[in-house]
């Protein structure tokens, strides 16, 4: 290192210009005037030039192997009646309620014997009533987390269910 070279200290995000070499001890000046005095181990040269003929070797990404049993989107119920029957006006509010809960159960029952591990369950905003059946069903059942798929309780028109 001799004056007028370029310096950057190792560790520390301060650099600047050498002003004076006095044997192991250098001295240089920051951008701002500010002087620094430290051992040459913990400085080293500020030179670009030493980087421009090196080549970059661009090595591709290695690819993660995922079982294709993890690879699956989960399962989706919809439980609006009219995607469950023909002729949704030939049923009163009962039988309708009735339909949607066998169809939930029979979807759970699905899930446990195929060894699916998420159900996402969508009943709408509605007035509640399909929300708090889908909700008292999960609650009946064993070995399942379900939460809301959205952060507001009242805003959610799907639950998620885990199967452990």
């Amino acid at each position: 290192m001799k004056i007028g070279d370029k310096v950057s200290v190792v560790d520390e995000d301060l650099s600047g210009v050498v002003t004076s070499v006095k044997g192991n001890i250098v001295v240089f000046k920051d951008e701002f005037g500010f002087t620094y005095q430290y051992p040459k181990e913990k400085l080293v040269p500020k030179n670009a030039d030493i980087y421009e003929n090196i080549k970059v070797v661009k090595k591709p990404e290695p690819k993660k192997n995922i079982s294709k049993k993890h690879q699956r989107n989960h399962l989706v119920l919809d439980l609006h009646f009219p995607n469950l029957v023909k002729n949704p006006n030939d049923y009163d509010s009962f039988e309708r309620l009735f339909i949607q809960k066998e169809k939930l159960l029979q979807t759970i029952e699905f899930c446990r014997k195929h060894n699916l591990k998420r159900l996402e369950i969508v009943h709408g905003i509605g007035d509640g009533v399909l929300q708090k059946l889908v909700w008292d069903t999960l609650e009946s059942q064993t070995n399942i987390d379900f939460y809301n798929k959205e952060i507001l309780h009242h805003q959610s028109g799907a639950v998620m269910v885990e199967f452990h």
